[in-house]
């Protein structure tokens, strides 16, 4: 392996070269605006992102905005991004930012992790790319590009573990302003072109000093403690169909119209209560001593 300083050297100024321009990097970007970037690229790809980032903050430019918005707008808002609990959390962030911070993103690695909803990656990712702060930001695509790059593997462990964190933190540079970047552009790489099913190696700017390319890229060491998410029938195709109709209601939807949305009535039952546990759905029982479930009306929160 080459000199680690002259590795990141080659990956900076390709990253310099080849870096997507995307909104949540440009100058004007807010510390809130990264944030709900990072919120909402959770296993969602930018494509999707991108549109839905700049409608959110164009609606709710700051965390006051959010944090005073009625739910049921912002689930509409969430739209069809996926895992709509995302939505609940950065809501009850942005009120916990006002109630705790006056409204202002802390930049504290520490006070970030405590805010609801943003766990480690997220508070390294807004302190690296919000702040310019030095942070071990360590996402799917970097972990894939170290374990290639270092370690000579396919791809990584499916559990994140205490040596890869460590080995992370020993390729980010000590001054804030580099460590920052670095951060940004082996992401980037991981995510262009050290991709996980068809990596383009010809086009790696580090492929000479690469520990996989150089032992004839291996198979994975973990595939068999991989598993594929099916989703045809799964209680999340069930809920998102029940989201979607909700969403595009205009008043609260009888029973009989949510059960048209899916065949299996115990499996809808079961996920109508998971998303009313969750706080996403909200049902109304008619009155009465004992309520019809039949005769209850489901609804986006207020």
């Amino acid at each position: 392996m080459a000199d680690v300083a002259v590795v990141r050297a080659d990956v900076l100024a390709w990253f310099d070269v080849h870096a997507r321009d995307l909104p949540w990097r440009a100058p004007d970007r807010t510390p809130w605006g990264v944030l709900v970037s990072e919120v909402m690229l959770q296993q969602t790809p930018v494509v999707r992102v991108e549109p839905a980032w700049r409608a959110w903050l164009e609606r709710w430019p700051t965390p006051g905005d959010l944090a005073a918005a009625p739910t049921s707008d912002v689930l509409r808002a969430w739209d069809r991004l996926g895992y709509p609990r995302r939505a609940l959390r950065l809501q009850e962030c942005a009120r916990t930012v006002v109630e705790r911070h006056g409204g202002v993103l802390p930049d504290d690695e520490a006070t970030l992790l405590a805010l609801p909803g943003v766990g480690p990656y997220t508070a390294a990712a807004v302190r690296a790319f919000a702040f310019g702060r030095r942070s071990v930001v360590l996402d799917t695509n970097v972990r894939r590009v170290l374990a290639r790059l270092v370690a000579g593997e396919a791809l990584p462990a499916p559990a994140q573990t205490a040596a890869e964190t460590r080995l992370a933190a020993a390729w980010v540079p000590d001054d804030d302003a580099t460590a920052a970047r670095w951060s940004a552009a082996s992401m980037e790489l991981g995510a262009l072109v050290c991709t996980a099913r068809s990596p383009r190696c010809d086009a790696c700017p580090v492929a000479d000093r690469c520990r996989w390319l150089a032992a004839g890229r291996p198979g994975d060491l973990h595939a068999h403690r991989r598993r594929t998410q099916a989703w045809t029938g799964t209680d999340r195709q069930a809920r998102g169909r029940v989201m979607a109709l909700l969403r595009d209601a205009l008043g609260p939807v009888p029973h009989d119209a949510v059960a048209a949305v899916w065949p299996d009535a115990t499996q809808l039952a079961r996920c109508l209560d998971a998303l009313v546990a969750d706080g996403l759905v909200a049902r109304d029982d008619a009155p009465g001593d004992a309520p019809d479930p039949d005769a209850a009306t489901y609804r986006l929160p207020h």
